[in-house]
């Protein structure tokens, strides 16, 4: 999801709540990690991710109940990257062997949550949740979108251009 394009605002802010709304439940659930520092990093990090979230929530509100061109423009962006939004929930090896030493969290377990949460403010923004069947695959196992390589090439100039080069 992260890794599609800045289409326009309503693009940047869709995604964003998206990604704010996961990064909260995560992140409270990261607290009960094993992990002393892990689970310390997690609640020290709520704190600004709870902002975040605010800020987003407030934006798709503000947008998705404003004028007619800025509810059609969010409804656009949220069709574009709601089958993205799935993908959150997978659980990779890593994932489910660090939830096995009781490090890692379930993602499973706060997929109903997200959903009902995300349901809740669109409703609040009059917008409506799209009715995909099929869900984006494939981005936690390294299978990306071609943007992707747009964004690596930005951040790999500097190696490329000055190779070795030492800070």
């Amino acid at each position: 999801m992260v890794e599609q394009p800045n289409t326009n605002f309503a693009y940047v802010i869709t995604r964003q709540y998206f990604f704010d709304a996961y990064n909260l439940l995560f992140l409270e659930k990261l607290q009960l990690s094993t992990d002393e520092t892990l689970s310390a990093i997690a609640a020290k990090a709520i704190k600004e991710v709870s902002y975040h979230i605010r800020f987003s929530g407030d934006w798709v509100k503000r947008l998705g109940d404003g004028t007619k061109e800025s509810h059609e423009k969010m409804q656009e962006a949220l069709d574009d990257l709601w089958p993205y939004t799935e993908e959150l929930f997978q659980m990779t090896k890593y994932g489910k062997a660090t939830l096995k030493q009781g490090v890692g969290i379930d993602l499973h377990e706060l997929k109903d949550i997200y959903f009902k949460n995300i349901e809740t403010l669109l409703k609040e923004a009059t917008l409506k949740i799209p009715e995909h069947k099929w869900f984006q695959k494939g981005g936690k196992k390294g299978i990306h979108s071609e943007h992707m390589g747009y964004i690596l090439a930005d951040l790999q100039y500097m190696q490329r251009s000055y190779p070795n080069m030492t800070w």
